[in-house]
């Protein structure tokens, strides 16, 4: 399979096999206007992974970081300009998340106050695990 290469971008790679779905919905990709494009490709042939999925945005968006470092610190994010590479970006587990995941716990704050963000730390990055601020519930 042959995928047409972006012109001015973002190309989302060394994402897990099966995690690309994920990511487009955790990223807002699917709230996007019809006027922009994205790619998914799901198991490509990778040499250092296996399969790996990919994800192509044919123009240059803000993207959350955070949620790309917590759901696979192996991902790079490549900018592209006029058909070139100009930037590559290696993530890394976030210390801290923000709205990316909710509080599992009944009884934490945030289940209860609306408005509260549900806020999470970094407290063991071996194993990336992240904890509630409120109330110290791990993260699922």
């Amino acid at each position: 399979m042959n995928i047409d290469s972006i012109k001015n971008g973002i190309v989302i790679d060394h994402i897990t096999a099966g995690k690309a779905m994920d990511l487009y919905f955790l990223l807002g990709l699917d709230k996007l206007d019809n006027d922009h494009q994205v790619a998914i490709i799901k198991n490509a042939n990778s040499g250092k992974m296996g399969k790996k999925d990919i994800i192509k945005i044919d123009e240059l968006i803000d993207l959350d970081y955070d949620v790309l470092g917590y759901i696979d610190s192996n991902i790079t994010v490549n900018i592209v300009k006029e058909g070139k590479m100009v930037e590559k970006k290696h993530l890394e587990l976030p210390t801290e998340l923000k709205n990316v995941v909710k509080c599992k716990n009944p009884r934490c704050i945030t289940s209860v106050e609306q408005e509260i963000p549900h806020i999470f730390k970094l407290t063991n990055r071996e194993t990336g695990e992240y904890r509630c601020i409120y109330c110290e519930a791990k993260a699922e």
